[in-house]
C-alpha cells in the first residue's frame, strides 16, 4: 500500500510518531532503494524512549498492513483486473504489466482516498512535520540508516511539496509511474503508451470505486484482532 493508505489506519491516531512511523519504511525506500532498514529485529533497542517505542510501533504496523494486503484476494484480483486493462500501454518495451499493476493500483486506492476526502491529507503532512524531530534521527540511527543528510533533504522536500495531492488526477499517478518506471529502465514508454495508460487508469478507476473501501474493511478487521 501506499502513502495514504497506510495512513488510513491511523487517521485518528493522535501519536505523531505512529503516523510517521507507519509510512517510514516507504520514506526510507524512496529516498535510496537500496536501503535496507529493519529495526523490527532489534527491538530491544527502542524500548526506552517513548518515541522510538511509537515509531517503531508504526513501523511494525507498516510491515502487518503490507503483508495482508499483498495476501489478499482483493490484491490478487484487481491486480490480475488492471494487467489485463493496460496491456495496450505495455505491448512494447520493457515493463512488465504485473509490475505495473501492482504499483498502479496501490496509487489509485490513494487518489480514491484522497478525492473522496476519506482521509486528511492536511493533517497528514501535520502530523510528519510534526515527527520530523531528534526523536526520528536517534531513531534512524539506532536503525543504523545508510545517510542521515540525504534522508532529511528527501523528508523535507517530501512534506514541502505536499506531492500526495497531485494525486487528484489521474494523469499524475501516470506521471508517478512513469518516474518509478525510470528509475530501472532509461526510456519505459513512448508518449502514446503513456496516453494509454492514462486513459485505462481512469477505467480502472471507475469500476473499483465503487467497493475499494472493503479492501481497508478487511485489513482493519485483522489489525484490531
Amino acid at each position: 500500500m501506499n502513502f495514504l493508505s497506510h495512513f488510513y489506519f491511523e487517521r485518528e491516531n493522535i501519536n505523531d510518531y505512529i503516523v510517521m512511523g507507519v509510512v517510514l519504511p516507504d520514506l526510507i525506500k524512496n529516498a535510496d532503494k537500496s536501503w535496507n532498514l529493519n529495526p523490527q529485529k532489534d527491538e530491544y533497542l527502542y524500548r526506552d524512549v517513548p518515541e522510538y517505542d511509537a515509531l517503531l510501533t508504526g513501523w511494525k504496523r507498516h510491515l502487518e498492513v503490507d503483508r495482508l494486503f499483498h495476501s489478499s484476494e482483493f490484491f490478487r484480483t484487481q491486480t490480475a483486473i488492471l494487467k489485463k486493462m493496460i496491456l495496450p500501454a505495455v505491448e512494447t518495451g520493457p515493463v512488465k504489466a504485473f509490475f505495473l499493476a501492482h504499483i498502479g493500483l496501490e496509487l489509485i486506492l490513494d487518489h480514491l482516498l484522497l478525492t473522496r476526502n476519506i482521509v486528511d491529507t492536511d493533517s497528514f503532512y501535520r502530523q510528519l512535520q510534526s515527527a520530523h524531530s531528534e526523536s526520528l534521527n536517534g531513531f534512524l540511527r539506532l536503525a543504523r540508516l545508510p545517510d542521515q543528510h540525504l534522508f532529511d533533504k528527501f523528508l523535507n522536500d517530501f512534506i514541502s511539496s505536499r506531492y500526495l495531492f497531485s494525486y487528484e488526477k489521474i494523469e499524475n499517478i501516470t506521471y508517478s509511474l512513469n518516474r518509478i518506471c525510470m528509475r530501472l529502465w532509461a526510456d519505459p514508454f513512448t508518449q502514446a503508451q503513456l496516453d494509454i495508460l492514462t486513459l485505462k487508469l481512469e477505467e480502472f478507476k471507475q469500476q473499483l470505486e465503487y467497493n475499494f473501501l472493503l479492501i481497508f474493511d478487511e485489513i482493519g478487521a485483522e489489525l484490531n484482532k
